[in-house]
């Protein structure tokens, strides 16, 4: 993918590189940039025999599967990011102790053109009820419950998520 950034934020010289979008070089006066991974929470709620989803009113992925969640604020926690981000997208009031972590794995989000690299960290929690709620339309466009192994792949959007979900299907089986 070429790069976005055409010019240096330093001297604007363009005698620049930004190979793979990690590490953005000007040969002229020599500013480095290293454009890191971010970290992101995604929470699998379980009620039952289904996990919610929810349907992404925003790009990346507008109109895909998604999982509650979002990025990682500086000096918070992933657990406290998490609690945040359901408190703020479906005014649900969590607490850390409890999220069960499950895994993480990477994913990649483009973002108006900036392609950003994440470490996804997945959390469960378990719901003593279906009944939840959108506080955060922007975000979400809606929210669906899918038995585990009636969930339909294809419609998730990013690939971090679906990975997750297969690896839960199949410790289910």
């Amino acid at each position: 993918m070429e790069s976005i950034f055409k010019h240096c934020p330093n001297c604007t010289s363009t005698h620049i590189e930004f190979p793979n979008n990690v590490r953005f070089l000007c040969h002229d006066c020599g500013f480095t940039y290293f454009h890191n991974i971010a970290a992101a929470v995604a929470v699998v709620f379980r009620h039952q025999d289904k996990i919610l989803f929810t349907v992404r009113n925003m790009d990346p992925d507008k109109g895909k599967l998604d999982l509650p969640g979002g990025f990682i604020d500086p000096e918070e926690t992933a657990q406290e990011a998490a609690c945040r981000e359901v408190k703020e997208e479906m005014g649900m009031i969590i607490k850390p102790e409890q999220l069960r972590f499950i895994t993480t794995f990477p994913n990649n989000y483009l973002y108006k053109n900036v392609p950003y690299r994440t470490m996804d960290i997945f959390f469960e929690c378990k719901l003593a009820e279906e009944q939840v709620h959108i506080v955060a339309p922007d975000e979400i466009k809606a929210l669906e419950w899918f038995k585990l192994q009636e969930i339909p792949e294809e419609k998730i959007g990013f690939v971090s998520v679906r990975t997750v979900i297969q690896q839960l299907k199949k410790s289910a089986l």
